[in-house]
This record gives C-alpha cells, sequence and structure tokens, in this order.
C-alpha cells in the first residue's frame, strides 16, 4: 500500500469471491499540486513604549520550494517565528511586503492564500490526553475526510500514516504516555490526513534529545520528498541533523544573512572571511557569527549572500500522481470531499462525550459530590419544609442551594476554554472546523452533564429537608436550579473568554458575593432602598431566589404545621412569608422567562468573545 503522502492514494482491497475479483478503491485525496512559496521585502514592527517601534524584520526575501526541507535558523529574538508567523498568516498587523506576489493582508484576507493549502503545526504539542493514538487519528480522518471515504478506507489512511511514521506500536497508548519525539510525530500525522502540499512548523526539535530530534527532521525531508513544502524554524541543531535540510535561511536581527544549502554554508563563510573550524558544527559556527560573538559581521554576510546563488540543485521529487498497478486488480478512483460542518458537529459532539465521560475530575468525582453535598444539605436543614417554626431557615437553605450551584458550575467554566485554547487556535489554523461548530457541540455536550449534577444534587436536598412532597412543586423547584446551574456557568464561560484565569476566577467570586447582597435574602427587597431596586432586576440570583421561593411557597400553598413544643409560628403561612420578603406570588414564570433570557444572551455573548480570542489568538 502506497504512503497517502508519497502518491496522495491509499488503496482499499474489498473482498468479492475469489483473488481476481478484488477491487481496489484509490482515496483521490484533492491537495497534490505543489506550491512554491515566495516572499519579498516583508518588514515586521512592534509598539515598544508609547512613541517607539522596534523593527523585527527589516525587507526580509527568499523563496521556498515544494520538495525541499527548509530551516528557518537565527539567534533567539532574530525574527524567525515572526518571519513564519507572517508566511503562515498568523502575523498581519504591522506587517508590510508581498507574499506570493500580493501584499501580506491580501494573501492571507479571509483564510484564503496558504491558510486553505497549509498546515500550521505548533511548538506545543496540544494533544488531548484522554484520547490513544488511533482514536485521535480516526477523529482527525473524520473532520478532514467527507463520507464519500468509507469507514473501512479511513481506517486504512490511518494505519498507512501511523505506519510510515513510525507509531503503529502506540496506536492503543493514551496521548499524556507518549514520548516528545511520538508526540511531534503525532502532531505531524494528525496534519497528513488530507495531505496538505505546505507544512509549517514551529521548532519541531525543542525539548527533544538527539535521537528524537533526528527521527522528527528525517520524517519532516520524507514528507518533503513527496512533493510538499516543509518550512520550519530550528534554533541550533546538531550537525547530523543540520545536514538534512536542502534549505537554510539564517536570519540575524531581522535581516536575511544567508539563503542557501546547508552543504554550502561552509564555503559561504570562506567566502565572507571566516572560515569554520575543522571538525566543528557548521551550525554552531554560523550561529556564533550571527551572534555577534565573533564579531559583527552581519552586513559583510548579507552582502556576500547576495551575491551569488547559494541554493543547492532541486531534489528530486517522488511523482505524487503514480498509481498502484496490480495484476487483475480494477481501480476506481474515489474523490474525497470534505465533510460539512453538520458531519463535523457529529464529530465533535462525540469527542466531546468521551471527553467528558473520561474525565474522571470534571464528571465522577464532580458527580460524587454533588450527590453527598445534597446529603449535608438535606441533614443540616432537616425538618424545614414542613415545620412552620423553621420558615425562614428553609428560606436560607434556597439561598445556599443558589449559591452552591452558583460556584460549582462557574469556576470550573471559567477554566474550561482557557485550558482548550491552544486546541482551538490550532485546529482553526488548519480548518479542522468552524468555531461555530465547536461551541454548538460544545453546548449540546455539556449542558445534559451540567443538568445531571444539578438533578442529583437537589433530588438529595429537596426529600431529605422534607420540602413538599408534590411532584409539580418538585419539578418547578428542580427546573428553576437547572436554570441558575447552567446561567452560572454561561458567566463561567464568559469571564474565560475575556480574562485570564486568576482574573476570572477572582471575578467571579466577587460577582457572586455582590449578587447574593442583591438577591434578596441578606436585605429583603421590601427593605431594599429604592434607589437599589435596579440591581435587584438585574440580578441573576433574585430570580432564582423568588422561583424556588414561589415553587414552594406559592400558589395557594397550604398553611404549614407549628409544632406543638412552639408557642407560634409567624411565617406558618407561605402567603406571610412572601409578603415580607417582598416576593409577589405569581411571578415564577416571570423569573423563569428572566434566567432563560440572560443565559441566552450570555451564551452568545460568550461566542462572540470566544470567536474574538481565537483570532486574537491566530492574528
Amino acid at each position: 500500500m502506497a504512503l497517502l503522502g508519497e502518491c496522495c492514494s491509499v488503496a482499499l482491497a474489498e473482498a468479492g469471491g475469489s483473488h481476481s475479483s478484488h477491487r481496489a478503491v484509490y482515496l483521490q485525496v484533492p491537495k497534490t499540486k505543489t506550491i512554491d512559496i515566495e516572499f519579498s521585502d516583508v518588514k515586521f514592527s512592534v509598539a515598544d513604549g508609547r512613541k517607539r517601534c522596534k523593527d523585527v524584520l527589516r525587507g526580509v526575501s527568499g523563496r521556498f520550494l515544494s520538495g525541499e526541507l527548509t530551516a528557518i535558523m537565527g539567534p533567539s529574538g532574530a525574527g524567525k517565528s515572526s518571519l513564519l508567523n507572517v508566511i503562515t498568516g498568523v502575523q498581519v498587523s504591522g506587517v508590510t511586503g508581498s507574499v506570493g506576489g500580493v501584499s501580506v493582508a491580501a494573501a492571507h484576507r479571509g483564510a484564503s492564500g496558504f491558510r486553505k493549502e497549509s498546515c500550521y503545526i505548533m511548538q506545543d504539542d496540544t494533544l488531548d490526553p484522554l484520547f490513544t493514538v488511533h482514536e485521535i487519528m480516526t477523529m482527525a480522518a473524520d473532520f478532514k475526510l467527507g463520507s464519500s471515504v468509507s469507514t473501512k478506507a479511513k481506517q486504512l489512511v490511518v494505519e498507512d500514516i501511523l505506519e510510515t511514521l513510525g507509531l503503529s506500536a502506540t496506536r492503543e497508548t493514551r496521548c499524556c504516555r507518549l514520548s516528545g519525539g511520538q508526540r511531534k510525530r503525532l502532531s505531524i500525522a494528525l496534519e497528513l490526513v488530507d495531505n496538505p502540499p505546505v507544512l509549517f512548523l514551529d521548532e519541531p526539535t525543542t525539548g527533544l534529545d538527539s535521537s528524537a530530534s533526528l527521527q522528527v527532521v528525517s520524517t519532516l525531508k520524507a514528507l518533503a520528498r513527496g512533493g510538499r513544502t516543509v518550512v520550519c524554524t530550528i534554533h541550533q541543531p546538531s550537525a547530523t541533523v543540520f545536514e538534512l535540510f536542502d534549505h537554510v535561511h539564517v536570519i540575524a536581527r531581522g535581516r536575511t544573512v544567508y539563503q542557501g544549502s546547508a552543504l554550502n554554508v561552509v564555503p559561504f563563510l570562506q567566502t565572507a572571511g571566516l572560515p569554520c573550524p575543522k571538525y566543528h558544527n557548521p551550525a554552531d559556527f554560523l550561529m556564533d557569527v550571527a551572534t555577534g560573538e565573533l564579531g559583527d559581521h552581519n552586513d559583510e554576510l548579507e552582502r556576500h549572500c547576495g551575491h551569488k546563488d547559494w541554493r543547492g540543485e532541486r531534489p528530486l521529487v517522488k511523482d505524487q500522481s503514480q498509481e498502484m498497478t496490480d495484476k487483475g486488480t480494477r481501480k476506481a478512483m474515489v474523490l474525497v470531499r470534505k465533510p460539512s460542518e453538520f458531519d463535523r458537529f457529529w464529530v465533535l459532539l462525540h469527542r466531546s462525550m468521551i471527553q467528558l465521560y473520561r474525565d474522571w475530575t470534571v464528571t465522577h468525582l464532580k458527580l460524587a459530590l454533588h450527590f453527598v453535598v445534597g446529603i449535608i444539605f438535606g441533614l443540616y436543614f432537616a425538618d424545614a419544609g414542613w415545620d412552620g417554626s423553621k420558615t425562614i431557615s428553609n428560606f436560607g437553605f434556597f439561598m445556599c442551594t443558589c449559591v452552591y450551584l452558583c460556584y460549582t458550575s462557574m469556576m470550573p467554566a471559567v477554566l474550561r476554554f482557557p485550558q482548550e485554547m491552544s486546541t482551538l487556535k490550532k485546529e482553526q489554523y488548519n480548518n479542522w472546523y468552524q468555531l461555530r461548530t465547536y461551541y454548538i457541540a460544545f453546548i449540546v455536550a455539556n449542558i445534559p452533564v451540567q443538568m445531571v449534577f444539578c438533578t442529583v444534587f437537589t433530588s438529595m436536598a429537596y426529600f431529605i429537608s422534607s420540602q413538599v412532597a408534590d411532584w409539580s412543586r418538585f419539578v418547578m423547584f428542580l427546573s428553576v436550579c437547572q436554570l441558575l446551574s447552567i446561567m452560572a456557568e454561561s458567566i463561567g464561560l464568559l469571564l474565560g473568554t475575556t480574562c485570564n484565569p486568576v482574573n476570572g476566577t477572582f471575578l467571579g467570586a466577587i460577582l457572586t458575593a455582590v449578587c447574593l447582597l442583591f438577591a434578596g435574602f441578606l436585605v429583603f427587597l421590601s427593605h431594599m432602598p429604592s434607589y437599589l431596586a435596579w440591581a435587584a432586576d438585574l440580578n441573576w440570583m433574585r430570580y432564582a431566589l423568588e422561583g424556588l421561593s414561589l415553587a414552594i411557597y406559592g400558589y395557594g400553598r397550604e398553611p404549614l404545621e407549628c409544632p406543638r413544643t412552639e408557642i407560634y409560628c409567624h411565617f406558618r403561612v407561605p402567603a406571610t412569608l412572601l409578603s415580607e420578603v417582598g416576593m409577589r406570588d405569581g411571578r415564577y414564570w416571570v423569573d423563569v422567562s428572566a434566567l432563560s433570557a440572560m443565559i441566552v444572551v450570555l451564551r452568545l455573548a460568550s461566542f462572540v468573545t470566544l470567536r474574538r480570542k481565537v483570532s486574537c489568538n491566530t492574528r
């Protein structure tokens, strides 16, 4: 079976009787064209103080050819990562120059240009630790290959790529248990499913030992020989790794000081009057010169670089259009169509459900804690539901329920999107799915789980505290708790997409405390100053507390029992309590409607802020 990256097809033998009747189906991935990248006079500056600007790139030009493995090298702060970000479209603002014959802004406007033809593998290997290698590759195939490809054919594509990159032995290993080199190769494998013609990598050997680095770079060179344009940044490779690069683009202080073959570095330095010592790594010596440790020779290097073309011969590229030819085999070409967003939604939903099931802290531990805390609440407020002398205590039970559900729903939500931002950034740039598809799948998967947690806690607390045994009132009580839980999670998501996790957690706690103050428990609504009434009207916790109170005491609730040990129970009549605290009977559906409207508004606002944050992270 031919490698997908080399001949752009995978043979799928389907038994149909005898061996001579086997039919080979070839998956023809559409992205097989070769792309050369040319950029000219690229300049990039950033603000350095109030009125000053720092020039990061100062008129850099170059050309990266298909079939070549290109390394962008340079000292720390030289601008190599900035150049890669400009070419890929991650960085557009503050940039001038041209890429592919047009301006940088025009080349990457609307996710066009290299965005649709390339993939960008970040320095950090953002792999979900809960999935195995085979599972995460299968999901990548579902994201990238449409319904025109059968499940069996997708599995052959996955197995072929894993075998080629030396990951077959780890197919059932979870990503959290992979070595650094295996994680990097898996990151590359994920993007090879749809055979992109251009691969960008940021520091692919960072954190790897010499053996793993050699494996990764050798893999990249093999991929380049399949006709791809492979470009990566690298800091200071070993001599063995350095020789694997077909083309090297060296940047120092924002200017190009060398571009050409790795094998021509020593002759180039000799021409510039800087002979490389014998038995010395040319890459190390070149970096020493670029950093200025041997004196300032950058102007001289730049001048000699332009006098001669130091690029070597273009390597021989394997023919991607070649097909397997087996005697007695009929061939059928199956063109791969990109899956629709609806198909990707189901993949995202399936992924989210598996994440929730396997994340012991998020689901199993939280479910157990809700169960235990519900029992504690019920025991603490024992008999408060029917005892007319404990009506105020039962009112406190409603308030404690609101606070508990707010904290346990809001705080984890603050951390949700920040934890997945690196994954979102990578998958959004590489066009795995649209952000709205991810967001809808997240909501559909998460809300039922949130409702289960709330139901477990509420059921324990409700019945153990001896609330009224009326199923209609229990459903009303539970519905308000569900809405409050989803509401608090919505606020947490909004905070998580607008602040960093530390500030978001702090603001969430402060906001809950303020809402508690205006909820109508510490100060009854009837006792609240008129000039602060607007704060209660905007407070979601006020609507939740009122909804819970009306579910238990509203709509003609009969008087409660007054124990014989008590002389007088002032609040044994539910209408007396509602009148005292300033809650009007019959407003239950107003409270439910207010909470529902707030949830919709906050969920939409969270999506807008999430899209803005992802856009800022990929621009």
